[in-house]
């Protein structure tokens, strides 16, 4: 089984890929686009090509559980892959992904500049991670 996480941003997209057993985070990119159209559009073509058989989408949470400012948009965005790839989309509390997936970007000594052209495939990975373990232990 494998699964395709997505970090969805306004600029930039972060995708990550398991290996076919579904426990391992595999192959990662970003999608660099504005147009939410264009955004599926490429998911679309990634599921297809690294044969995903599952999606799953980081979605904002605040710090005490509640769907963030966001949540809305990240929604919408949802139904539009889940329209372009004809799977459904399991949304996925992303909490500190992103703060994370800057710590380990700093801690491999890569400066701040640098981690815009990869935090967001570092925080993709950093979701299939977290939702690899969690299908572990409860499907």
């Amino acid at each position: 089984m494998r699964v395709m996480a997505i970090d969805y941003g306004d600029a930039r997209t972060g995708v990550a890929v398991s290996d076919a057993s579904g426990l391992l985070a595999g192959y990662t990119t970003v999608i660099h686009t504005r147009s939410q159209e264009r955004a599926a559009e490429e998911l679309a073509r990634l599921a297809r090509e690294r044969q995903a058989d599952e999606l799953v989408m980081g979605f904002p949470r605040n710090m005490d559980g509640t769907e963030g400012p966001r949540a809305e948009l990240y929604r919408a965005f949802a139904a539009l892959v889940e329209e372009k790839t004809g799977m459904p989309v399991r949304l996925w509390d992303e909490r500190r992904t992103t703060i994370e997936a800057h710590q380990i970007l700093h801690a491999s000594g890569k400066k701040m500049k640098a981690h815009r052209n990869n935090v967001d495939a570092v925080a993709a990975s950093l979701i299939l991670e977290g939702y690899l373990m969690w299908r572990a232990k409860n499907l």
